[in-house]
Formats: C-alpha cells, sequence, structure tokens
C-alpha cells in the first residue's frame, strides 16, 4: 500500500485524513518556525485544496501568503486560511455563543474552523450570565442551531445555562479570561464539567479548534444521515 503521508524530514503531513477522519489535516503553528508553516501548507494544498493554521503569528501568515496570496489572515482567531478547491457546503448551522468580547479570540478560532469545514456559523456575543436576560432573547435562534459551542470564562456558567434552555449538543469551551482565582481558565473548566444542565461536553481551556472539529463532526454526521434518509425515501 502506497504511503498516505509526504515526509518533508521535519513533518509527516498526513495526505489520509480526509478518508480516515472526514476533515482535512489541520496544522498547529505554535513552535513551528514560519517557513516550516508555509512548507507543510504547500503540500496540504498540493494534495487538499484547503489550509487552516491554527495558532500563529503574523509573520507565519506572511510565508504562507508568499506562497498563496489568497490567504486570508484571521488576526483575533490567530488563524490562516486558504482555500483553493472548498469542502461541500453542508446544511443547517451551528451556533458559536460567546460569554463576553474578551472570549473572542477563542470564539473566533471556533468560528474560522467551522466555515473552513463547510459550516454555516450563527454567532451570538456577549451574551454572559452577568446579564441573563440577554441570553434569554437569543433562545429561538440558539434553539434553531444543529449544535452549540458555548465560550465562557470567569466561572464559566454560560454553558449550564444555555444547556437548560435547548434541544440541542452543547459543547463548552473554558477560556482563560479571569482573575486571579481563575487560574488560567480552571476555575470555569472544572465548573464546565461539574455543569448541572445535561449533556453538556467540555474541551480543554482556550480549545476552539478542538469544540469546533467536534461541533464540525456532528453537523457532517446530520447530514450524511438525512441523506441516507432520503435515499431511501425514494427508494421506497
Amino acid at each position: 500500500m502506497a504511503e498516505r503521508f509526504v515526509d518533508l524530514g521535519f513533518a509527516r503531513v498526513d495526505t489520509d485524513r480526509p478518508r480516515r477522519c472526514g476533515f482535512p489535516e489541520v496544522v498547529y503553528g505554535e513552535g513551528k518556525t514560519p517557513q516550516e508553516v508555509a512548507a507543510i501548507g504547500r503540500t496540504i494544498i498540493l494534495h487538499e485544496g484547503v489550509l487552516l493554521v491554527t495558532r500563529i503569528q503574523e509573520a507565519h501568515y506572511q510565508a504562507v501568503a508568499a506562497e498563496f496570496p489568497d490567504a486570508i489572515w484571521h488576526s483575533r482567531a490567530r488563524c490562516v486560511t486558504v482555500e483553493r478547491r472548498p469542502l461541500p457546503k453542508k446544511a443547517g448551522t451551528i451556533g458559536v455563543v460567546c460569554a463576553g468580547t474578551s472570549d473572542l479570540p477563542v470564539a473566533d478560532e471556533a468560528a474560522v474552523t467551522l466555515e473552513i469545514f463547510g459550516n454555516v456559523v450563527e454567532r451570538i456575543t456577549d451574551v454572559g450570565v452577568a446579564g441573563i436576560h440577554r441570553l434569554l432573547a437569543e433562545r429561538d435562534r440558539l434553539e434553531s442551531c444543529n449544535a452549540l459551542i458555548v465560550v465562557a470564562g470567569m466561572e464559566g456558567a454560560l454553558p449550564s445555562a444555555v444547556a437548560g434552555l435547548v434541544s440541542k449538543p452543547v459543547i463548552a469551551v473554558p477560556t482563560s479570561v479571569g482573575y486571579g482565582a481563575s487560574f488560567g481558565g480552571m476555575a470555569a473548566l472544572l465548573g464546565m464539567l461539574n455543569s448541572c444542565g445535561s449533556g453538556v461536553t467540555v474541551v480543554n481551556i482556550d480549545n476552539g479548534f478542538g469544540a469546533a472539529y467536534a461541533a464540525a463532526t456532528i453537523n457532517r454526521m446530520l447530514n450524511e444521515a438525512r441523506g441516507m434518509a432520503g435515499v431511501e425515501l425514494k427508494s421506497g
């Protein structure tokens, strides 16, 4: 069997990822040089036509843009994207719900990831529990989504509140936003892990990408299930 990766010496680029997992490999840029990121990106674009690099600085973006002038720099999310052969667009929306404006870098990372994976994103921003009426006003929009990513720092209460309002999967993302006793997001993480809201799933601190990958997988499976149901109805 032919090797399903490309060995660049400093990295082995997984060109078999879409077949196994449904999405191309995503590059975690932190700790890599701009030149390494550009070389990995070049390989992924050659094989997949879609590139997402997370956790990078502008110097990494400049290196990628020198290869691909159509590269887009998402500064707040610290991501770069290139779409030469976009992934198919999926039905349904995924909500990205943000407790406060300070949580937007993590929420934006989630939204950028979702969009390049072919999802429609519904953004709901600054609806933290300090003003719960702001969240209650968005209940219909929340319920209309196929899945919800809920991003919050401080005590991390927002995912529990959202889970009590909707019938959809809730993926909670604790952020490192908060004062001293938040311990860099540990308080939010522990609060979310102990959520009284049924069915809340929790990812790591500041991991907008991980939440988006999970939500995108849920939406892809829903689309596939609906497609199969349509085929069965037609054949019946």
